[in-house]
């Protein structure tokens, strides 16, 4: 995957009015986890905060990155978790992220590409994406950048699931019988086979 590096800056008073103020100087609250727990078993957590500047170009892309989280000059390793933005306004509120931990897999949407020119689409149908991302479950240096999934041979009528993939040290977490793209007869392939099935 790329690599996308990010500064920030570690946040001491996490109340709303202090959240509200940071905001309106065009900083986004982040908070960073992983794996690690204290004595009381609860996960740990690092609130801080970035430049909407210096996060725009992670958030508003389709690609996925590791990100190198820099807080006040302690770095580590991690992949943004979620975002959440206002209802109204469609603005950046807040930004999770995972850190991730040498040696144990994690999980991560990965986008799809489809590939080839399917038989179904040359007979006259029409192909139907489900599914632009999957998860998956893997050691991170093993996560790429795409998913590439080969509709060559898909004719109309017929769909690939998640179910029907396989990708190298990767695990599928969605649903096995999730679609994830499908063949469909148009309007004019049904009358052309119709008139070829009187003929």
């Amino acid at each position: 995957m790329k690599e996308f590096n990010l500064k920030g800056t570690k946040r001491c008073d996490l109340g709303k009015k202090a959240t509200r103020e940071l905001r309106k100087a065009g900083n986004i609250p982040c908070v960073i986890y992983g794996n690690q727990k204290d004595a009381e078993g609860n996960v740990i957590a690092t609130h801080f905060t970035v430049p909407f500047e210096g996060i725009r170009k992670l958030i508003y892309t389709p690609d996925i990155f590791v990100v190198n989280v820099d807080i006040d000059g302690v770095t580590c390793k991690a992949v943004m978790r979620e975002i959440q933005f206002h209802p109204v306004k469609d603005n950046v509120l807040h930004v999770d992220f995972y850190q991730i931990t040498e040696g144990e897999p994690i999980t991560m949407e990965v986008p799809v590409v489809f590939e080839g020119h399917a038989k179904g689409v040359r007979e006259g149908g029409a192909l139907f994406g489900h599914m632009r991302r999957l998860k998956v479950l893997g050691q991170y240096e093993n996560i790429p950048e795409k998913l590439h999934i080969d509709i060559t041979e898909l004719t109309i009528g017929k769909s690939i699931k998640v179910g029907d993939l396989a990708f190298e040290n990767l695990e599928l977490v969605n649903p096995k019988q999730a679609l994830v793209c499908t063949i469909r007869s148009t309007r004019a392939a049904a009358a052309a086979a119709a008139a070829a099935a009187k003929s």
